[in-house]
């Protein structure tokens, strides 16, 4: 084996516990192997392990640090369109962790260092996001000391693995150095921004990808750590991003233990919402969780514009720089009082005079917006009707009947319920 790389059948083994191994790293079982030569080449002993019996209670329990995605011990993985958000999700995220607080509405399980590393932009830039998440926040820099470590890409290059005349190597000096500066500094989650920016390989090559993606995990297993590698989402036409929509090889979101999509809002559901500007608005669906069962409602964050007041002159205005914040699907029935309802059910009556259909001049909603002054010319008043509507049939306060209209043909019509 050429020196400076790493087979993975040649790293040390490590248990599910988390637990380092009990001699520090930079022991001879880390450094790269010797050359097999002969009828040594390839010629590992395997042996098949008898299985004992844990008591249920005495098995470790999994290590989250971050809602349902971010584990210690493993590799996750986040896929997104670029310029939608993920690397101020992440942000955001990180900031939660360091400080043990629910900045986005979610409380972190643990308070542990996190390093960021970001391969492309510099670190001017990330000062600016930082900056402007923790102004948005309330996150002081006391809390952040000690705890927070952030690295560009252009300054501290980390690349794991390459292409040589021998196929995909993991370097191993940059696997050591890894391992040293995780320990060293007791970081709980590493975040690799984005992935594509830690090796030197086809990404279209599942092979290749599979031995980095392990080689990471063997890092996240030796350390105790999480490491969450940030991935770029291909072209989808217009469709919606799910993991499998990752860009390249299958082999990164197959490795991970949790794999998470981002997608932005589209015109539609802005317009149920009443959004005027959705670029602004994105989603996170739990595309893969194999250790956990997957949300049944995606999250919604948002995009808040943060001015860092750092003009230096009129002419020359300061930065305005975005910080995720969540955000809460409007609720159809907010203002919406008991009276309102039994004015509604009151107008519309048991007799089936107004119909189902919204492309009927008769439907429904227009009854629901005379009675409360709603309009249903107004895009997200109609979309918000519609939900009222679902609402009520719902819980019964309306049902729909088949009857006859004018013309003696079968409709459906909406009328009060019974309950």
């Amino acid at each position: 084996m050429t020196a400076g790389y790493i087979d993975l059948r040649d790293l040390p083994h490590v248990n599910g516990t988390g637990r380092k191994p009990s001699r520090p790293h930079g022991d001879p079982r880390l450094a790269a192997p010797p050359e097999n030569t002969g009828e040594q080449k390839g010629a590992r002993p395997i042996t098949a392990t008898p299985f004992v019996w844990r008591e249920p209670a005495q098995i470790p329990a999994r290590r989250w640090i971050y809602g349902q995605h971010f584990i210690r011990d493993f590799v996750t993985a986040t896929i997104a369109p670029g310029g939608l958000g993920k690397s101020s999700l992440e942000l955001v995220e990180a900031l939660a962790i360091v400080t043990g607080r629910p900045l986005l509405g979610v409380y972190p399980n643990e308070r542990t260092a996190v390093w960021l590393w970001n391969g492309e932009d510099p670190r001017d830039e990330l000062d600016r996001r930082i900056a402007a998440a923790c102004l948005h926040h309330g996150v002081t820099p006391a809390e952040l000391e000690g705890r927070l470590f952030v690295d560009s890409g252009r300054d501290t290059e980390i690349v794991l693995a390459e292409e040589t005349r021998n196929g995909t190597q993991i370097i191993m000096p940059v696997f050591a150095a890894m391992v040293d500066t995780i320990r060293a500094n007791g970081i709980g989650l590493v975040i690799i921004d984005p992935f594509v920016s830690s090796h030197r390989v086809s990404e279209n090559d599942n092979r290749s990808i599979d031995q980095v993606v392990k080689a990471w995990a063997r890092i996240a297993g030796i350390c105790g750590c999480c490491i969450e590698l940030v991935h770029h989402a291909r072209k989808t036409g217009g469709a919606e991003v799910t993991v499998e929509a990752s860009r390249g090889a299958v082999a990164l979101t197959d490795a991970a233990r949790s794999a998470r999509a981002l997608n932005g809002m589209t015109k539609e559901e802005a317009a149920s919402a009443g959004v005027e500007k959705p670029r602004a608005y994105f989603r996170v669906d739990n595309g893969k969780a194999n250790l956990s069962a997957p949300p049944d409602k995606a999250a919604w964050f948002h995009l808040a514009s943060v001015d860092l007041d750092n003009g230096r002159t009129p002419n020359a205005p300061g930065d305005n720089v975005g910080a995720v914040e969540s955000w809460t699907w409007p609720d159809p029935l907010d203002g919406m009082t008991v009276a309102d309802l039994d004015k509604v059910r009151a107008f519309v009556g048991t007799e089936p005079k107004w119909r189902e259909s919204p492309q009927s001049p008769e439907w429904v909603g227009h009854a629901i917006a005379q009675v409360l002054g709603m309009d249903t010319e107004a895009k997200h008043e109609k979309s918000r009707i519609k939900s009222m509507l679902a609402v009520w049939r719902g819980s019964g306060a309306l049902k729909v009947i088949e009857a006859l209209d004018s013309k003696r043909n079968a409709r459906n019509f909406v009328v009060s319920g019974d309950a």
